[in-house]
């Protein structure tokens, strides 16, 4: 082994080359988005974030309606790292924790999510929505990450 190797192996071992820049010790910040209906029309409320590239998210989604919506945005899904989507019950307890990339999260009544994510790319997201029809309907949010 080289001098540079040795260097450069010793460098990648120690404790301070990780410190800096560990993404994975972040605490979440949390933003909550509610799906529900208000004087009839379903919505999102907020129906705009902004969140910024680099910071640990956890985006908790309330259903506060009767009926099951869904969230999903196809930009901002292909725009962050998801560390995990966490499933509770009505009482706030954990019930399953959902690893890998999401694309779309069905919530029950009175229930709710969390998505963790780390966004890693900036954008404008407007495809927020829930079904088609309710998109239509103007059940939408945006999504921008600076």
């Amino acid at each position: 082994m080289n001098r540079y190797c040795t260097a450069t192996a010793l460098f990648l071992l120690s404790p301070v080359a990780f410190a800096a820049g560990d993404l994975s010790k972040q605490e979440p910040t949390t933003v909550t988005i509610q799906m529900g209906a208000d004087k009839g029309q379903h919505r999102f409320t907020p129906d705009a974030l902004t969140l910024e590239t680099g910071r640990l998210y956890a985006l908790r989604i309330d259903n506060t309606g009767s009926e099951p919506y869904y969230f999903g945005s196809n930009g901002l899904a292909d725009a962050v790292y998801t560390r995990k989507v966490v499933a509770k019950d009505a009482a706030g307890k954990v019930v399953a924790e959902i690893y890998g990339p999401i694309r779309r999260i069905e919530v029950a009544p009175g229930h709710s999510v969390e998505w963790w994510f780390l966004p890693i790319r900036t954008g404008k997201f407007d495809d927020v929505m829930s079904k088609r029809s309710q998109a239509e309907a103007g059940m939408r949010a945006t999504i921008e990450v600076k």
